[in-house]
């Protein structure tokens, strides 16, 4: 099978402080430095999906049920929040990586069983992550 694939961006602005409860304070200074405070990003979060492309619609996914899953699953839990206050985020440091797993396992159960291929978050414009499952 050729596959073909479709990607799409999102902004999503969010705060967190990075900060384990299992490392004492000074270590996470050491470990997390000026992140170890409250602090904010506008993320930009690249969503790829691939597959056949489907021969009535000539499309691999309807691109507006990609922004629905988007907007239902991602945007509206995490914009404008503080991730350390979000469940997922109970038994984890709200890191950049840590959101990219997330954001992708999240979308993962939401879209058509072999379509997402990987979730791309940009932190600033010099740090981004990529998780592919």
């Amino acid at each position: 099978m050729a596959k073909a694939y479709f990607g799409r961006r999102y902004m999503l602005s969010a705060s967190h402080r990075l900060h384990s409860e299992s490392l004492s304070d000074a270590e996470n200074r050491a470990t997390y430095g000026k992140c170890n405070n409250p602090h904010g990003h506008n993320y930009v979060i690249e969503v790829l999906v691939g597959g056949e492309v489907d021969r009535e619609t000539g499309m691999v996914v309807n691109m507006a049920t990609l922004d629905e899953t988007v907007q239902e699953h991602v945007l509206a839990r995490f914009d404008h929040t503080n991730l350390n206050c979000d469940a997922l985020f109970v038994n984890q440091v709200p890191t950049t990586e840590n959101l990219t797993k997330v954001v992708f396992d999240v979308l993962k159960q939401a879209l058509p069983a072999g379509k997402l291929e990987y979730v791309r978050v940009e932190e600033t414009e010099n740090n981004f992550f990529e998780f592919r499952g």
